[in-house]
This record gives structure tokens, sequence and C-alpha cells, in this order.
């Protein structure tokens, strides 16, 4: 019987096919007892695993590019952190196997995060995924992954890592369904990066039988059971309708009156700029150097290194727009080099641009870097700070891009709800705001952002967070400078004329979501985009918010 399941719809498409299930490793060893002498044969079959599959992570990384590789590479590191592997070490010693010795340490570590309530638990999932591959390797079994299929299908899981999403193939996984997850996590990032159908944070995903038909409609988070061929053949003439009114969408982003909203693209380096350009994106809006230094976290890159990779994307964009975020340390980011590894609680710790002020050095370099890279380039670079809190704040990074020679615009991200109260405040010493709305959510629900049992409270529709994004953007009008959005919000194409109503500026998003918004922004006049935005606000829900403002839109 045709049953309808509600998620979080977190990539476009509509995918219908029959479910498979994610292979998953023996998670627990056995606990033996193993002979003192024994102990430091162990240890090398532990150091070994782990260093292989570290190894495995990069690898995969490299294959996949963009964001991806970054995302992986970080996890390989999580797998050779020196302390576990010091945990790993002593358990062995006093009589664990090694694949009991790395399971209970990844176990006492991820007890910690899960926990602490901070930002860093939301690496719980990566966590788990890497202590999964080390143990299958010491057990001679099946790594987890997806499964082997011939057919084409929709890929079900509890949760999916990294290293699955990032090298799903997608004529042959059409989409997929997780029960945990948030619309800001990697996997959904990722899912959006390929262009694959996905929904999360769906209750009971892994207790849909294996060889059920299901449809999944990665807009608005339905997924249906044994739909019936009518609802299916309904389903398709949707995603046909929807393909070809993006075909027939191009040109930049503008309302059907005219005004201007510029389509921007969020890339984490070179790799990521052929997606960019080939969905039309007008620009970067979010350029995420970190992953450039995630490649070593033991020391920043050179000088040279760093002017290369970024003359590099921006070249890809003559006359365009290139918004920088300088270095984004800490928190789930951390840098050996940088970020102190005894915090409380790192999310509320020295991240963004405190861990920069504490050492001018990385800043100076990476400033002075990408004037080298903007020199003779018609591009419009902007160079915008991360975890801006206050003016004093804005006023040390303005300083130091002066300092440092830089030819740009100089800009704040609005990621703390002191930023968006104070924005008046901080626009006297910056040219612009970016607002980072993941972060804004997490800060201002005290809600990690990876948890998909507080899905509700990242949702990007809730008022409370609609009403900050319209107090930095009015002080940004007042002001006469810019206020644009590079979070994911911007991706959501009906969320996406709303924070147009608001008078957001720009919009930046992965690049796959660049043909929705710009064919949703076309549809209607700034009115209707301001009717919208005020019936949002006025809800008290996030799904009252994105229903009023669908009302108000479709004319009811």
């Amino acid at each position: 019987m045709e049953k309808t399941l509600h998620g979080v719809g977190v990539s476009h498409g509509v995918a219908i096919g029959q479910v498979r299930h994610m292979g998953t490793a023996v998670l627990e060893p056995p606990t033996t007892q193993i002979p003192t002498e024994d102990a430091p044969r162990e240890q090398a079959r532990a150091q070994a695993a782990v260093e292989a599959v570290a190894a495995d992570l990069i690898a995969r990384g490299n294959l996949a590019g963009g964001e991806a590789q970054a995302v992986l590479e970080a996890q390989a590191l999580m797998a050779q952190d020196p302390e576990l592997m010091a945990d790993v070490s002593r358990r062995i010693a006093v009589g664990s196997s090694a694949e009991r010795g790395v399971y209970d340490a990844f176990a006492a570590y991820r007890a910690l995060l899960a926990s602490a309530g901070e930002y860093l638990a939301g690496r719980v999932a990566d966590l788990d995924d890497v202590r999964n591959r080390i143990v299958a390797r010491l057990l001679g079994v099946p790594m987890p992954g997806v499964p082997d299929s011939d057919e084409p299908y929709v890929l079900f899981a509890r949760d999916l890592a990294p290293a699955d999403t990032a090298l799903l193939d997608p004529t042959l996984v059409l989409g997929f369904v997780t029960e945990e997850g948030g619309p800001t996590s990697h996997s959904a990032i990722l899912a959006r990066a390929l262009g694959v159908p996905a929904v999360v944070a769906l209750p009971g995903a892994t207790d849909v039988a294996e060889g059920t038909v299901v449809a999944v409609d990665g807009s608005t988070g339905d997924v249906l059971l044994d739909p019936s061929q009518g609802k299916q053949d309904e389903l398709r003439a949707i995603a046909a309708e929807r393909k070809a009114a993006l075909a027939a969408s191009s040109g930049p982003g503008r309302t059907s009156d005219g005004h201007r909203v510029p389509l921007l693209a969020n890339v984490g380096g070179p790799a990521d700029v052929p997606a960019a350009l080939a969905n039309g994106a007008e620009g970067v809006g979010l350029f995420r150097t970190e992953f450039l230094f995630l490649d070593d976290s033991a020391q920043a890159p050179g000088e040279e290194k760093q002017v290369e990779a970024y003359r590099k994307v921006l070249e890809a964009f003559p006359e365009g727009r290139v918004v920088v975020r300088v270095l984004d340390a800490g928190a789930d980011k951390p840098l050996d080099f940088l970020t102190p590894a005894d915090e409380p609680n790192p999310a509320l710790g020295v991240r963004g641009l405190r861990t920069l002020l504490e050492h001018p050095e990385v800043l100076a370099t990476q400033l002075r870097a990408l004037a080298k890279a903007a020199e003779g380039l018609p591009v419009h670079l902007e160079v915008m700070a991360p975890m801006v809190a206050d003016r004093k704040d804005a006023a040390d990074f303005a300083a130091a891009c002066r300092e440092a020679g830089l030819d740009a615009k100089f800009g704040a991200m609005v990621e703390i709800p002191s930023a968006a109260l104070r924005a008046r405040a901080i626009l006297q010493e910056v040219e612009f705001l970016s607002l980072g709305t993941n972060d804004l959510a997490q800060y201002t629900f005290a809600a990690d952002r990876q948890v998909g049992a507080l899905a509700r409270l990242q949702d990007p529709w809730q008022p409370a967070l609609l009403d900050l994004v319209a107090s930095a953007a009015e002080a940004a009008r007042v002001a006469g400078k810019s206020c644009g959005v590079c979070g994911e919000a911007a991706s959501d194409p009906l969320l996406a004329v709303v924070l147009t109503g608001l008078g957001v500026t720009s919009l930046s998003m992965g690049s796959a979501s660049i043909p929705y918004v710009r064919t949703a922004l076309a549809k209607y006049t700034l009115a209707q985009c301001r009717r919208a935005a005020e019936a949002a606000r006025a809800a008290d829900s996030a799904e009252e918010a994105r229903a009023a403002a669908q009302q108000v839109l479709s004319g009811e």
C-alpha cells in the first residue's frame, strides 16, 4: 500500500527505484586477552591498519576532488590523531587485541564528543566511519560502503559518511535517504554538489525493506513507499517540468520585474570552478580557503603555494565578483599549528578570526598571497573574516587587510547573533556583510548543525533566523552597502525568494543549486518576494513560515 514518509529534502530532484541498504562492517570485535609478549605485534597491526585507512581516504578524496577532497582529508587526519593512537597503544599494552584496542579507544573519544553537546559532536558519524574501516581491515571483513549492484537503486542508510557520499556513482545511485543527518551535514552538502536527490532525517529509514520501490523527492523531503504507477508517472512529469524550466533559465539572477540578485557559487578551490561556470555562476560568494590548509595540518602552506591556488580561481571569473573567506580554523577544522588541543568547547572557543588574530603572521601571509594573486586581474576581489562578533573584530580585520596592502573590499561574516544585532556598528568598519546561515542557526538555537535530532532547530526557515537576516540586511541597506547569504539556505529556491524579500543583495550556494534558484526568482516580482518574507517572519515555526510564504506566492 502506498505510504508517504516525511524527512528533510536536501538535494533537488526526483528518484524512483528499489531500495538498497548501506553495507556495514562488524562494529564490535570480540574481547580477548592477549599475552604481553604479543603487544608489540598487535600495536604494529593497529598502526598499519590506521595508515592504510588514512591512505584510502586520501585516495578517495583525490578521486572526488572539490569539497569532498577536503572532507576526506580531514577524516584521514582524524584516523591518525596522535592522542587516539596513544590510547590504542596503551590498551593493547594491557592485553587488548589490535581491533579491540581500536574499538575501545574510539568509543571513549566518541562518548566524549557525543556527551559534550558541542560543535565537534557533529563529527561522531565521521568518527564511527573511521573506526569501522580500521576494525574491518583488522578483522579482514568487507569495508562499510555502498552495495554492489548492476541495476540503479535508491540508497538507504542510517547515515552516510563523507567517504561514501563522495564517490557515489550517479548512474547507479539514483538518490539516497538517511535516518540521521541534517540539512547542513557533510553528506547533504556533497549530495547537492553531485546533483543527487537526497532526503535526510527520515524516521524509520533503516526499517524500509530491501527491494521496496520508493519515490524520493529531494525538493519536498517526501519519500513514497510502493507508489502506484500513476503516482510514479505524475512524479516523473513533475521532474520533467522542473528540468525543462531549468533548461530555459539562463543569464544573471533577477526577479520577474528586473530586480538583480547575483547568483554566486560556493567553492573550495580550483577543482570546483568548472561546475560553477557550467551552472552559470556570476562569481564566487564563498571561497573556503581552509581546504588548502588542511592538506598539511602541521604547518601553514607557503605564500607562493597560496598565490597559485587563489589565482586559478580568480582567473576563472574575469570582471566577476570573488568573495574569499580567510582561514576558518578551529572547532571541526583543527590545525595542529594553530588550534589548541585542550579547549573544553571548541565551538565556543578560539576559532575563525579569533584564531587568526592570535596568529597574525598566518593572516598576514594569506592576505599578501591574495593581493599577489589578484595583481593584474580585472576580477572584483572581496575578502571577509569568519566568526566576527563585534565592531572591534571587524576593525582589527580591516586593519590587517590595509597593512597587507590588499586592494579589495573588506567584509565580515555574520555567523553569530551579536553580529546580526549590531550589524550597523560592524558596517562602520567593513564594506559588506555575508550571512553564514549554517553557523548562525547553530549559535542562535544552540543546536549542533550535524545532529539529525535537532533538524527542526537547524531549519533555516525558523522565523527567529529570518529576523536576524532581516536585521543585518536592513543595516546594510541603510549604510548603502551589500549583504549576501553564503550559507546553504541560499540553495533552497523558495527560501531564496524570501531572502530576496528580506533585503539580501546576493545569494551564494553549491553550484548545482544555481539553476533552481534562478528559475524560482524569475517567477516573482520583488513586491511578491517582500510579501512572502513578511508572511514567513509572522509565523511561529519553520513549517508555518514555509507554508505561509508558499501561500503568498501561489496567490491562494
